[in-house]
């Protein structure tokens, strides 16, 4: 039996940040189920070769450099997009950025800069792109939050509360553009082998105690989000909306893993 809902051939994804990391992990799993994709990136050198890797797997794939805290850019992205690809059926919002500091240390324009990428840049970007999936009478939308967004995150508190804005904001345009058969739901990412964790995975005290808990026993990888946001994307979820989902290996749900003795 083919499942055919899980088929994406036809469809066209936005990936923000797509270059790298989790961004090209879900491009990946797209693109594997058939849909062309466009990245939005700032950095050419890193678009160009994720872009070729995706075209290896048989699609389209284009890159637009663009910053997206800046709200022109991402209307011209949009209408780019549009002219080249022919629509925008999917958006997946997960450029982000961190700035590793206790809150007493934290000062305002970083807490600014903080919020303006990983908050307000998915906001503009999502009320840019919701006109041409209203045109087209549907459309799927993937919000990259954080597994800190549910948790306390101590040294890195505007990165946790921005999460937690953004998976909220995905619940929100979930209720709003629902009668319009939008469908917007948030993954949570756990530890995950990326750029931007290469500092924590450097300190074994700090890496034990994450592979301690993380009952996988093992830190993530970006090609552990292909499944689940090629599931996200496609006609299969289409009464799934408004839902959080952790990718962190158990993560989340453990406080402490304690082996039972043996027999």
């Amino acid at each position: 039996m083919t499942l055919t809902k899980f088929d994406l051939r036809g469809k066209v994804a936005v990936v923000t940040g797509g270059n790298g990391g989790i961004g090209l992990g879900c491009a990946t799993g797209l693109a594997k189920a058939g849909a062309d994709i466009m990245i939005w990136a700032r950095n050419e050198a890193k678009n160009k070769a994720a872009t070729e890797l995706l075209r290896g797997l048989g699609v389209r794939a284009q890159s637009v450099a663009v910053d997206v805290t800046d709200a022109d850019a991402v209307l011209r992205a949009v209408e780019e997009t549009t002219q080249s690809l022919g629509g925008i059926d999917i958006f997946i919002a997960n450029a982000g950025t961190n700035i590793r500091k206790r809150p007493e240390v934290l000062t305002v324009p970083e807490w600014d800069q903080i919020m303006e990428v990983n908050v307000t840049s998915v906001f503009h970007a999502c009320k840019a792109i919701y006109p041409k999936m209203k045109l087209r009478g549907r459309g799927k939308i993937i919000v990259i939050g954080s597994l800190s967004g549910s948790l306390g995150f101590g040294i890195s508190p505007a990165y946790a509360a921005s999460k937690a804005a953004v998976d909220n904001l995905a619940k929100s345009l979930a209720v709003a553009w629902g009668p319009d058969n939008i469908q917007v739901n948030s993954i949570l990412p756990g530890w995950t082998i990326t750029d931007m964790t290469v500092q924590t995975r450097t300190i074994p005290s700090i890496n034990e105690q994450i592979l301690q808990r993380t009952p996988a026993g093992r830190w993530g990888t970006p090609d552990d989000y292909e499944g689940v946001a090629a599931f996200l994307a496609s006609s299969a979820s289409d009464y799934v909306t408004g839902v959080s989902i952790p990718i962190d290996g158990g993560f989340s749900n453990t406080l402490l893993i304690v082996q039972a003795p043996t027999q």
